[in-house]
């Protein structure tokens, strides 16, 4: 089979039945992207413009819902302009471009959760101390490594992938990700393969260690402490294991869809499942910590009712 030109190269998406009512499912798709878009950015909005928010556990949360922001980014305007294509398909440098930016994307929510988790450690097992450990250059440095790790892993995953050649140009998704591009490839990928398997630990195995052992900790102090004291770990810790919980959920779904295809099912709640990660949890998150956190609900509200009174004086004057 001929190798196919990376250059000018243009791969086919699988979008299955779903142009069949292409404008139905685009206005749906737009609707989800603008109410990730304001809810996002309400919750970043409070974080950065309220001074009293400025503190670790609220600058985690604001770089969470940036990174929903990210990944949403990488997928709603792709997806939006191929619902109205008869034919939908991607370039494969634009194709290359959403692996990294969805792969990365995955990643940083992961290790952003991880250094969330073992905030929560220190403000519950080390209240005493919590100042002194969580400063502001500890928590950049935290969010720097949360950041450049994930972006080595996956560069290398990149360029693992652009020295195959291209034998088809059908990627059997909405969307492009490491996997469907490398079966694309005629010769072996067996070393694809390997370093692909072989990042999950990093990526996905270290961070959830690190929580795993942060809430063994927060359990261990809890049975220990006071009734008030359980309460207010609770209540802190609550918002932030549902979102664990989510995405890692979203995550196997994703994970078992392409490992193990289910041949049974339609492929609408195929292409549903394999898209939950990354529309699920840029709109839960926000929602989960804007509407349970009393701090940052409170701020939402003065900031939304500020904003509301200025316009009001506006039209009257």
């Amino acid at each position: 089979m001929e190798n196919i030109t990376f250059s000018s190269s243009v791969l086919t998406l699988n979008f299955g039945e779903l142009t069949q009512v292409k404008y139905l499912y685009w206005v749906i798709a737009f609707i989800g992207y603008i109410l990730i878009i304001f809810l996002n950015g309400v919750v970043i909005g409070t974080v950065w413009y309220h001074k009293s928010l400025q503190e670790p556990m609220y600058i985690f949360i604001s770089v969470l819902c940036m990174n929903g922001l990210y990944g949403s980014s990488a997928f709603f305007p792709s997806l939006l302009v191929n619902l109205l294509q008869k034919n939908p398909s991607i370039s494969y440098i634009a194709c290359l471009t959403q692996v990294f930016c969805i792969h990365t994307y995955a990643s940083y929510e992961m290790t952003v959760l991880a250094s969330m988790a073992y905030d929560r450690y220190v403000s519950i097992c080390n209240p005493l101390r919590y100042n002194r450990i969580m400063t502001t250059s500890t928590v950049l440095k935290m969010l720097l490594a949360a950041w450049l790790y994930p972006n080595i892993l996956i560069s290398i995953l990149i360029i693992l992938a652009v020295r195959l050649p291209l034998c088809d140009t059908n990627i059997l998704k909405i969307y492009c990700e490491n996997w469907a591009v490398v079966r694309l490839s005629c010769i072996d990928t067996s070393v694809n393969n390997v370093y692909g398997l072989l990042i999950t630990a990093p990526i996905v195995g270290l961070p959830f260690l690190l929580i795993c052992y942060s809430y063994l900790q927060i359990i261990r102090v809890c049975m220990k402490s006071s009734k008030d004291t359980k309460e207010k770990a609770l209540q802190t810790c609550t918002p932030h294991l549902i979102t664990i919980v989510n995405f890692l959920t979203d995550l196997f779904f994703e994970i078992l869809l392409y490992r193990f295809p289910p041949t049974n099912l339609p492929s609408e709640i195929k292409i549903f499942m394999s898209m939950q990660f990354m529309v699920v949890p840029p709109i839960l998150n926000p929602v989960i910590y804007g509407l349970k956190m009393r701090e940052i609900k409170s701020k939402v509200k003065q900031l939304l009712l500020g904003k509301q009174t200025k316009i009001q004086d506006k039209i009257i004057q």
